[in-house]
């Protein structure tokens, strides 16, 4: 039997990663996966591994925190909430103060400054954008992308914002420097405060529910009233009240 009470402790003092908010068997599973592939046969001797070898260590992180995503993902929402940044946010704060919380390699930070560019919506500064994957941040600072991570990048945006090189598609400075990456842990670190968007999309649904409830909390009075939180369309706040939030849209909820 795999002793997971050490490796949780383990990641936590070696890794600074606190993986006891997430639901365990979804994520013990992921880790008995993966630590089989490097061959080790308990826990102790994979955190040897992760510890020896930056490769394995590389290999984990990757594994065990959720980078998928893509630009405008679940375009139909998106759409939507377009259309609250142009006639709700812009009209009510003028300059906007935005984070894009859990951001993986960057897509939903840098959908978000194209919206901004082609509306001309000012910055109160850089988006934000945070997660707790070192490699995926510096994917994200890179700014190049494949076909189908771009998949729902109309055909003007991506010609006005992308360069195609091969099968890469490479993003302009115009829009990357709208966007200030830096490592952050929804679970241990403090949150910022005064936002008028923060999106998080797609990450909440693996922790367990008491984390959950205590994020969305945060989430809540780190933005300002009448600013917007973006959740994934996995995603539903059942109680938006309880957290001093109500639903503006599908997905969508507005700070009381």
């Amino acid at each position: 039997m795999l002793n997971f009470d050490f490796f949780y402790a383990w990641t936590k003092e070696h890794l600074n990663i606190n993986l006891e908010g997430y639901k365990e068997k979804q994520l013990q599973r992921r880790i008995g996966t993966i630590m089989k592939n490097t061959g080790a046969a308990t826990l102790e001797e994979y955190a040897v591994k992760i510890q020896s070898d930056p490769i394995v260590k590389k290999n984990f992180l990757n594994y065990i925190t959720i980078n998928v995503t893509d630009f405008f993902r679940n375009k139909e929402v998106f759409d939507e909430f377009e259309e609250l940044m142009v006639s709700y946010l812009e009209p009510k704060f003028g300059a906007l103060k935005i984070w894009s919380a859990a951001c993986s390699t960057g897509a939903e930070a840098y959908s978000l400054a194209m919206i901004m560019t082609n509306h001309n919506i000012k910055h109160a500064e850089k988006i934000t954008a945070t997660d707790i994957d070192e490699t995926i941040l510096a994917k994200a600072k890179k700014g190049i992308y494949s076909s189908v991570e771009i998949k729902n990048v109309d055909e003007e945006n991506r010609q006005n914002y992308f360069t195609q090189e091969d099968n890469a598609f490479y993003l302009s400075e115009q829009i990357k420097n709208k966007v200030a990456f830096k490592k952050h842990d929804l679970i241990g670190d403090r949150f910022g405060t005064g936002y008028n968007v923060i999106v998080c999309r797609n990450v909440t649904i693996y922790f367990k529910n008491e984390v959950k409830e205590e994020l969305y909390q945060k989430f809540s009075d780190a933005l300002v009233p009448g600013g917007l939180f973006f959740t994934g369309a996995t995603e539903t706040i059942y109680n938006p009240e309880k957290y001093g939030l109500i639903k503006r849209a599908s997905f969508i909820y507005e700070k009381i």
